[in-house]
């Protein structure tokens, strides 16, 4: 995704990175008023629980408690209403990964471990219904060219280029495809967990992601 960072960078081509990705999410998540927040926040509800073929506008209207029109006086498309149904979920899931980080005063592996721990805690609420990303992206599978596949790319690239600032920022030499493997093990749990919902899942990827993390430390640290 990116090249590994000199020691003699200031400012790591990665944080640019997730700074620019940041950027392009505010202006795909307009804001606008409470009527279009309360359009988005239903449609996250509606097509969270039912998905996105089964969840019609009409639906969303009732919900919100405003009428068709009104919604496509704020969205164009179903589709764009999709697209930021997934905009509006990226920074509290982002949020939560780092608040389960942050929380383990542990090393870097354990802090690791924590992510898939908060995971577990997350998927065993009656309402999970999977990860909203790849149930939509797996809906849409015939449609490559809808933007929700540009919001829910954007997504998960902004989880990996965190990670890859957290590893770089403990010295791992190969920060970016620490990151990737990382990021494979957390896809592969949700994806694990929508269809099993067996916790071992869970367990045996966050033993494998903090092995990974653990070995790629003690390369660092026996330099």
């Amino acid at each position: 995704m990116f090249s590994p960072v000199s020691d003699n960078t200031n400012q790591p081509r990665h944080d640019m990175l997730l700074c620019i990705l940041t950027i392009r999410y505010t202006f795909m998540a307009r804001s606008g008023d409470k009527t279009r927040s309360s359009i988005v926040s239903s449609a996250n509800s509606l097509f969270y629980l039912h998905g996105i073929k089964a969840t019609s506008l009409d639906a969303i209207a009732e919900k919100a408690g405003v009428t068709k029109k009104t919604i496509y006086y704020h969205f164009q498309s179903k589709d764009d209403l999709v697209a930021e149904y997934l905009v509006s979920r990226d920074q509290p899931n982002i949020n939560a990964f780092k608040t389960w980080f942050k929380k383990e005063n542990g090393a870097l592996p354990k802090k690791i471990r924590a992510l898939f721990d908060g995971i577990a805690k997350a998927v065993s609420h009656p309402r999970w219904r999977g990860c909203g990303y790849q149930r939509t992206v797996g809906e849409l599978a015939n449609k490559p060219g809808h933007p929700a596949f540009k919001a829910a790319s954007l997504h998960k690239a902004r989880v990996e280029l965190w990670l890859a600032s957290e590893f770089e920022k403990n010295g791992l030499s190969e920060p970016n495809n620490i990151a990737r493997q990382v990021t494979l093990l957390l896809e592969g749990t949700f994806s694990a967990m929508l269809i099993h919902r067996d916790s071992d899942y869970i367990k045996q990827a966050s033993i494998a992601a903090e092995t990974i993390v653990q070995s790629a430390l003690n390369t660092h640290e026996a330099k």
